[in-house]
């Protein structure tokens, strides 16, 4: 009896031949990942030399460390879509070149000018590179070995956001500023040469026509929100440039929506938000990244301004926070207590702990770091294990030849989150800080201008008691709004297995499903 062949048009997720590297492919993915979360943070501790050494204006060193992340979260969307229709491989090694070869551009700047359009070139690579290595994380690891590796995979972003102003300092300390770049080089010529061995093509069926209005929609609304979540902290929320952006981004992202729930092959399928397994991984994904993005803009400036460090030696201090997800991730822990917990219950306790971590640094780190510690280790033992489960969530609710897709989902998300987080806390800060200044500096906006109208040692010391105040404040509500968000994340997700309804973009509304993978 003649075997069957096997159809030669589809991929499974973990391909045969090749169930000895998976992890060694995760290792290089998370290499990857790992160079595109260290630019996001790595260049701030260059702003002294890149305004004695380019001549660079305040609004130029604004645009050099907002041009990246700015225009990654404009293309995460297309990015995804890109990786699902030309293939997760190829959109995977073609980020990596633009990465390395905008680093070269970046490293050879002489201009002000010249470091923005390289940083901006960056960022469109970064948006393949986010996009394409979750999905290939998906492709190649079974649902037993999946949470795992999506631990794994996330606890990169939580290293990388600590370790960048450590690396930054590092290389500032003995090199010129270029070298914050030039390291990006040989790991992007290694990355490329192991993907192009290792990581196994995948790709949606073709036939759809691209989405480019889509496209176009996708980017005007998220540029627009990011860059009026940017913009607020420096200009003022209520300023014209701020209000302008986010009236473009709020009718861009609008108008999106509408036309993928008309236009025959959309980009991104609205009906995906039927699903409530789906929405409740969104919903908690977002209250996640604001908590923490929320938190790491309020403890910068705790340990800075209130506790007195330096900035390598706030970065120092905030290190345990990462180091305690990495730990968790890569010892499996999460993945091992999925089977016991349930996604529902996963979310509600690592969301409960971040908003625990949370309060005990507003409680007790106010004038000392051991409280902060404490606060800051419980911070990510619950990042560590809600953060996976909601990616985890989130793509499991999309179907696999949607993964770039649902990659670009997840980053999207997350840059949205963490902008909404530093924008709410950090408006709550500036109006605690200003009710309890004493009147000799009251208007002030700022510390040190509080501080420049002060007399007496008194008057300064109740300065720092308002900052201090307001930053507890920030971080209680933030606290508050992680748990309540954990628990209504907890229910919609708890009431979608028990109604059935579907993982995996099945309970998507009246159209086909989409082929699978090629």
């Amino acid at each position: 009896m003649s075997a069957v062949a096997p159809d030669a048009t589809a991929t499974p997720l973990q391909p045969p031949g090749r169930p000895a590297t998976r992890w060694l492919i995760l290792a290089v993915i998370c290499l990857a990942q790992l160079t595109v979360i260290l630019d996001n943070t790595v260049l701030n501790v260059a702003v002294p030399s890149l305004t004695g050494e380019l001549g660079a204006t305040t609004a130029d060193v604004q645009w050099m460390l907002n041009a990246y992340s700015l225009v990654q979260s404009g293309l995460l969307l297309i990015a995804g879509n890109s990786a699902d229709r030309y293939g997760r491989k190829k959109m995977l090694v073609t980020g990596l070149a633009l990465f390395g070869l905008a680093s070269l551009a970046a490293t050879l700047a002489q201009a002000p000018g010249q470091l923005i359009a390289a940083r901006a070139g960056m960022g469109i690579g970064g948006a393949l590179l986010v996009t394409t290595t979750l999905a290939v994380v998906m492709q190649i690891f079974d649902d037993a070995e999946r949470p795992k590796a999506i631990g794994i995979w996330s606890s990169v972003n939580s290293l990388g956001f600590a370790a960048g102003p450590l690396i930054g300092g590092t290389l500032l300390d003995h090199f010129w500023w270029g070298s914050l770049f030039l390291v990006n080089l040989p790991v992007a010529a290694i990355a490329i040469v192991a993907v192009l061995a290792l990581v196994p093509e995948s790709k949606s069926r073709g036939g759809e026509r691209p989405d480019v209005l889509g496209a176009l929609l996708s980017m005007v609304g998220m540029v627009g929100v990011v860059f009026a979540i940017i913009s607020g902290p420096v200009d003022g929320w209520a300023s014209g440039r701020v209000l302008v952006s986010a009236a473009v981004g709020v009718l861009g992202l609008a108008a999106f929506a509408l036309w993928e729930l008309h236009v025959p092959h959309p980009m991104l399928d609205m009906h995906f938000f039927r699903n409530r397994r789906f929405i409740g991984a969104v919903s908690g994904g977002i209250l996640v990244a604001f908590g923490l993005g929320g938190s790491m803009f309020l403890l910068t400036q705790h340990l800075q301004l209130v506790l007195g460090y330096g900035p390598l030696e706030a970065g120092l201090r905030m290190a345990p926070l990462a180091l305690t997800v990495v730990l968790i991730n890569f010892t499996g822990l999460g993945a091992r207590l999925m089977p016991r917990f349930g996604t529902p219950g996963m979310i509600v306790t690592g969301m409960t702990l971040l908003a625990a971590g949370l309060a005990a640094i507003s409680l007790f780190g106010a004038h000392g770091y051991g409280g902060m510690l404490l606060g800051l280790i419980v911070m990510g033992i619950g990042v560590a294990i809600a953060m996976p489960t909601m990616a985890n969530a989130i793509m499991s609710a999309i179907p696999p030849a949607k993964a770039g897709v649902g990659a670009g989902v997840n980053g999207t998300l997350m840059e949205f989150g963490q902008g909404l987080g530093v924008a709410v806390l950090g408006a709550v800060l500036n109006s605690r800080f200003a009710a309890l200044l004493p009147l000799v500096a009251a208007g002030a906006g700022s510390v040190p201008a509080a501080l420049a109208r002060t007399h007496t040692a008194q008057e300064r010391t109740a300065v720092h008691d308002a900052f201090a105040a307001g930053i507890g404040t920030s971080q209680l509500v933030g606290a508050a709004a992680v748990f309540l968000g954990g628990l209504v994340a907890a229910v919609l997700l708890r009431r979608a297995e028990r109604t059935g309804d579907a993982a995996g973009g099945q309970d998507t509304g009246p159209r086909p499903a989409p082929a699978p993978a090629e």
